[in-house]
């Protein structure tokens, strides 16, 4: 569903569906209601002001009933960002196809405390191209290679390509030692669960695996591994969840195999977890496509 609203500072508008049923008299009361945090006060007044439209780009009324409407947009306010003092890297730029070296701490896409703080919003300033859109993501804590579509005619190859598995990604880790030793190389499996609300994922040993991950030895020392990954699935946090199974929980993972506290980025302490390479062939050229990251992992021995 396209956007009545165009991007803006290199952010696109945020479209909400609204219940077409319910115990609100207005589509305002409904979003005074889902925006509670907000000043109600200030939110109907961008009503007003014609900040809230319709999918024909009309404003929407303070007004309008429940129902008139079952999906709005409206751009985001932005908020007090920190600054991610670092940069994105270009690896590789065409008419269709735009690869990045993404930075430790710097989210793919906005969201929450981050919009102009995102690799997203950054390539499109940089390169002034509104339709760039992600291939894939990467968590905010890993670096690496990411990849976006630069035009919405070519997209969909690109996405069939992930959706398909026919992309081979690489990452490297470094590891906490683990107490018992393990045979590298080795394949290990399990069953995650993404729910709803919780920023973990779980894992059901009841239930067969839907994850899969070769790991290999790279070095090791007397305190840490550094392991070359090579996930065949694509589930969330797979390869932090998988080596903390394992006993090698990621250095500097405030996720697995314990969630902790959440504090202040250390910039000093990145989650050692790196898109290390990308290999695939190309569905428009045919061509083979190879990308390897610039970056190092820190704590590597």
């Amino acid at each position: 569903m396209l956007s009545p609203l165009p991007a803006r500072d290199g952010v696109g508008a945020t479209r909400l569906h609204v219940p077409l049923h319910g115990d609100w008299p207005t589509i305002a009361d409904y979003m005074v209601e889902r925006f509670h945090h907000l000043d109600s006060d200030m939110l109907r007044t961008r009503f007003d002001q014609g900040e809230i439209v319709a999918r024909d780009g009309t404003a929407v009324s303070r007004d309008a009933p429940l129902g008139a409407e079952e999906f709005v947009w409206y751009y985001r306010e932005p908020p007090v960002e920190t600054d991610i003092p670092f940069d994105i890297e270009m690896l590789h730029e065409d008419r269709d196809l735009v690869v990045i070296d993404k930075p430790h701490f710097l989210p793919s896409t906005p969201g929450g405390k981050y919009l102009q703080s995102s690799a997203l919003v950054r390539l499109r300033r940089l390169l002034g191209n509104d339709e760039l859109t992600p291939i894939h993501r990467l968590d905010r804590a890993t670096a690496g290679l990411l990849m976006f579509s630069a035009r919405p005619e070519t997209r969909g190859a690109y996405q069939l390509l992930l959706q398909n598995r026919r992309v081979e990604k690489v990452y490297e880790a470094v590891s906490a030692r683990p107490a018992d030793p393990l045979i590298f190389p080795l394949v290990y499996r399990n069953h995650i669960v993404k729910e709803r609300g919780h920023v973990c994922v779980r894992v059901d040993a009841e239930r067969e695996p839907n994850s899969e991950t070769l790991i290999e030895l790279l070095s090791a020392d007397d305190r840490v591994v550094h392991t070359l990954l090579r996930p065949h699935t694509g589930k969330m946090h797979q390869l932090r969840v998988h080596l903390a199974a394992l006993g090698m929980g990621i250095l500097n993972d405030g996720f697995y195999p314990e969630l902790l506290p959440e504090t202040p980025d250390d910039f000093a302490r990145p989650l050692q977890l790196l898109a290390r390479e990308l290999r695939f062939v190309d569905p428009l050229s045919g061509a083979a496509r190879e990308f390897r990251t610039r970056r190092a992992l820190a704590f590597a021995p």
